[in-house]
């Protein structure tokens, strides 16, 4: 008995940073509760409007505080055609889009894709990546895993009283753990 005593008690120690690692990232909603968010609205900051990059719209449908840093999912009204974001590194996200209206170019390393409605396309973390409206209007749903500082940056740049300069817009993506690499994709 008294060895079957030593092996639970060996188990258990064993396991405990495991369970104390787990408890640290509960990718979960952290009230423990779901919430529906209605067509056309945001979350906690109503309609995050866009300056510097295009003038998007986007509606914050999951935040990262819901789910403890882990995800945070925008709906992305497009209201800028042919513009888009530079060519930029997410050091810290992986980013998935699905075209829910019209289209859109995308690069992803050395690959270009269009894609149209009903289209995916997954964007890994480190890879630089560019998106550009191609269409007149065009909506996508944005995910983002984990969640980072995607919300604050959306936040920031609705926030801008003026357009940034080339450099205050580096700044911007970089206080936000992303890296410009190039300009934008061009459409044409």
């Amino acid at each position: 008995m008294k060895r079957n005593n030593f092996i639970s008690i060996v188990m258990i120690l064993a396991a405990t940073p495991l369970l104390s690692y787990a408890k640290k990232q509960p990718y979960y909603i952290t009230d423990g509760k779901g919430c529906k968010i209605k067509s056309g609205k945001g979350r906690i900051h109503g309609h995050i409007k866009l300056k510097g990059v295009n003038k998007n719209i986007l509606d914050l449908k999951v935040s990262g505080s819901d789910t403890d840093v882990g995800l945070a999912v925008f709906e992305q009204t497009s209201i800028s055609q042919g513009m888009g974001t530079p060519l930029h590194v997410h050091h810290c996200q992986n980013e998935m889009l699905r075209v829910i209206e019209d289209s859109y170019r995308f690069k992803v390393g050395d690959d270009e894709f269009e894609l149209s409605t009903g289209d995916s396309i997954f964007l890994p973390e480190k890879v630089p990546h560019a998106v550009t409206q191609i269409s007149t209007k065009g909506k996508m749903t944005v995910i983002f895993q984990p969640a980072g500082k995607m919300e604050q940056f959306f936040v920031a740049l609705a926030a801008l009283d003026h357009e940034p300069s080339k450099s205050g817009m580096s700044q911007i993506f970089k206080d936000n753990t992303m890296e410009i690499v190039a300009p934008p994709l061009k459409v044409g």
